[in-house]
């Protein structure tokens, strides 16, 4: 049976004693939307002041809601407690609580438990909601639309806006909110099922249409919530653009029959719909503040958009409490939620992702695919699972190849004719010391000190082929003998005292973006004098005005840099190198001919991505043709330009295949700085998924970097099948020895992290000493 549809006395449920008023004195509230943060905003500020007038506008019924369950964390259940006990004992007598994850992959059952999750449903939630607001005294309109926000501003002393993800506040004063809107690729449809899942479900349909996805879990006795989701050329391929509502309810139960166990689904005002992402850059202007999915929204895949809002409503009322003034407490409202909403949109959206490249990652073993699908947010790791659920990951890391005791970092990896002691590389960072290109004390100290750290392969910066192949007068080179005999001490010292440690260099040209200053002296400005000219695909300035002009190369100056390439690779083989890296990201030379925003070239080395690739693939055969075969060779790419226009997955895809082709071991896949102009989406290991879709798709082993700051993101990675590799920069500028650290607070004593003799002694964490406590 559905749910009752009138609301519900609050019988036998005492409230605690109601605070009285305090700081922003607000006498008139005004809230557009009915639904739960709006709600629950009114009851709370009416509780906190009875004595105001607090009105709820919505424009539908009383009985009248879209999707079925809500999912509702711990710790959002906490703060309900606090705030409003009555609130909190009328929905604990409602909540379905489970813990476990079932994830059915091509007919295999992956069940993973310790989760922990609450639900209820939605028409319950908002009938507990009513009465609350009914006892408390606020005033529900329904069936009403709100005036302009700007009219009630006029009447009221505060106008909360809780008008959901499609806000006609937040459009009416775009200019003052500036929301940003992202649609997504994949469409879905909210439905519900009438018996309850025993856990939260995954399931996949591999359909002759493409991979469609079942989302789905308890919210009752009786009834679950079922969202199925899949790509919108997809949902065009298989007809249900095509379908009405009944239609597509019967056939989303006839493609998920087996989950069913052919029992049907039910609608309630379903449609297909595409997912909005909106980032609001303010959420208050004058007397009005935006509230749950009129402010933000995060995928449904992590979460509920009902928990954010609720948990928006406890915060702005908690700041109008705590401030004085309307300003002060809207200010403190935003700089409290900001962060925490920020930090679950960027897990939001990481999941988001994962989902559109669902087919991506379908060909992995079902326990595999079960870890990554458990982990592609980044907020469940290979640590927090082995907490929750030990068994799954036990045998998680049995499939990897993991020895007992042995963390995946630091299992062995083959390239070519060089095994790595384990995975974890120290990614090539700019110096900028060197004279005249020649590598000094500093160099053996910065690369010999990683060395001795415990990482399986350390990268030199970017070394550069040519003097007029220099981004700084600092950086260092590789072509004099000279400069070559100062890599041999680096090497030398490398092999002799951090012995299974490689070393690899990464080769070079600045390409438009030379001749400017060390990074601390102005990052990317040209020098105040001594200047050298500049080479690129086209005479495209990095910075018009500001950078000089690159001269385009012809055939004949294409032919003497690649000459400078194998010459420099000549010299790195004799200089003792492990590995070459062939530099091909950033937008430095040849990351400039692969790029269309650097490119704009007629001949047969622009246009086409085939002809963009043609240079830096001639660059790559000629180095390859020298380099000893028994070595391997990298390729560093930048996977996206993050600028319109410019590199798209697609292409990084494309790169790989065709580097791999002419015989790299592997590629570094890094993203961007291409374009000044470029917009990063930053976050945690926020360029691995370019990563994890190259290695998924072309089998080309990878590299992944950017943002990876700890053992747990490196092993949650290489365990997922997101890389193969895991590079860190900053990480080992802050700790030299963070491998060997890594180790220890892992409890890890193998082969894969010998301490040097010297330091063996200090193979132990230090004990922390006891504070006294005076009284």
């Amino acid at each position: 049976m559905p749910p009752p549809t009138g609301p519900v006395p609050m019988a036998g449920l005492v409230p605690e004693d109601l605070p009285g008023p305090g700081g922003v004195p607000l006498s008139r509230v005004a809230v557009i939307g009915g639904g739960p943060g709006g709600l629950y905003a009114a009851t709370l500020l009416k509780r906190q002041d009875p004595a105001r007038e607090i009105t709820v506008w919505e424009r539908n019924a009383p009985s009248d809601t879209f999707g079925f369950g809500v999912v509702l964390s711990d710790e959002t259940l906490g703060g309900i407690r606090d705030a409003d006990p009555v609130v909190y004992a009328a929905l604990a007598r409602e909540l379905v609580h489970w813990d476990a994850i079932d994830i059915v992959h091509r007919g295999h059952l992956t069940t993973s438990t310790g989760h922990g999750f609450s639900a209820l449903g939605r028409r319950r939630l908002l009938e507990i909601l009513h009465a609350r607001c009914a006892e408390l005294g606020v005033r529900l309109r329904f069936r009403a639309e709100a005036p302009p926000a700007a009219r009630l501003a006029a009447g009221h002393d505060l106008v909360v806006a809780a008008d959901g993800v499609h806000s006609r506040t937040r459009e009416a004063h775009a200019d003052r909110f500036r929301p940003r809107i992202t649609t997504h690729r994949c469409r879905y449809i909210w439905l519900a099922a009438d018996f309850p899942f025993e856990a939260f479900r995954f399931e996949i349909a591999e359909t002759e249409y493409g991979v469609m996805q079942l989302h789905a879990y308890p919210f009752s006795a009786d009834s679950s919530t079922v969202i199925v989701e899949m790509r919108e050329e997809v949902w065009r391929a298989a007809g249900f653009d095509a379908l009405d509502e009944a239609e597509s309810t019967s056939r989303c139960a006839k493609i998920f029959a087996d989950a069913l166990a052919g029992r049907a689904l039910r609608s309630n005002n379903s449609a297909w719909t595409a997912f909005r992402t909106v980032v609001s850059d303010r959420w208050s202007h004058g007397t009005t503040v935006l509230l749950g999915d009129a402010a933000h929204t995060a995928h449904f895949s992590i979460g509920s958009g009902t928990k954010l809002a609720v948990e928006d409503a406890l915060a702005l009322t908690s700041a109008l409490g705590a401030h004085p003034t309307l300003p002060e407490a809207l200010a403190a409202y935003e700089a409290e939620r900001r962060p925490v909403v920020a930090s679950t949109q960027r897990a939001a959206a990481a999941s988001l992702r994962w989902f559109e490249e669902l087919a991506g990652h379908v060909d992995r073993p079902p326990r595999r695919f079960a870890f990554d699908l458990l982990t592609r947010s980044r907020r469940v790791t290979h640590a927090n699972l082995r907490l929750r659920d030990p068994a799954l990951t036990a045998a998680v890391e049995r499939d990897f190849g993991c020895p007992p005791g042995t963390p995946p970092m630091f299992t062995p990896f083959p390239l070519r004719g060089l095994t790595l002691r384990n995975r974890i590389v120290v990614s090539p960072m700019d110096l900028y010391v060197a004279e005249d290109g020649v590598p000094g004390d500093f160099h053996l100290v910065h690369l010999g000190a990683r060395a001795l750290g415990g990482a399986g392969l350390v990268m030199t910066e970017m070394v550069c082929v040519s003097a007029h192949g220099r981004i700084t007068p600092g950086c260092a080179g590789l072509w004099t003998d000279e400069q070559a005999a100062a890599w041999s001490r680096v090497t030398d010292f490398v092999h002799a005292s951090a012995p299974g440690t490689a070393i690899g260099v990464q080769l070079g040209h600045s390409g438009r973006k030379g001749s400017t200053r060390r990074m601390w002296e102005g990052i990317d400005q040209p020098l105040p004098e001594g200047n050298w000219p500049l080479v690129a695909a086209s005479p495209l300035p990095y910075r018009p005005g500001v950078n000089q002009t690159p001269h385009a190369l012809d055939r004949a100056g294409m032919t003497a840099i690649r000459e400078e390439f194998t010459a420099a690779a000549r010299r790195a083989a004799r200089s003792g190198f492990d590995l070459l890296e062939l530099h091909c990201a950033h937008g430095y030379l040849l990351s400039g001919f692969l790029s269309p925003l650097t490119n704009h070239r007629t001949d047969a080395y622009g246009g086409s991505l085939e002809n963009r690739l043609r240079f830096p693939l001639e660059v790559f055969d000629a180095v390859r043709e020298v380099w000893p075969r028994d070595r391997p060779m990298t390729v560093r790419i930048s996977a996206t330009d993050w600028a319109e226009g410019g590199t798209t997955a697609e292409d990084a895809v494309a790169f790989a295949r065709a580097f791999a082709d002419h015989g790299a071991d592997a590629l570094d896949v890094s993203t961007g700085q291409v374009v000044p102009d470029e917009q990063p989406e930053y976050g945690r290991s926020y360029q691995t998924p370019y990563a994890d879709r190259i290695r998924n798709e072309t089998g080309v082993p990878v590299i992944a970097v950017g943002a990876i700051s700890s053992w747990d993101d490196v092993n949650s990675l290489l365990l997922a099948g997101r890389a193969d590799l895991c590079a860190l920069a900053r990480p080992h500028l802050y700790d030299p020895h963070w491998t060997l650290h890594a180790a220890a607070e892992q409890d890890y004593r193998g082969p894969a992290a010998p301490w040097p003799a010297p330091y063996r002694a200090g193979s132990r964490r230090p004990p922390t000493g006891r504070r006294e406590t005076v009284t």
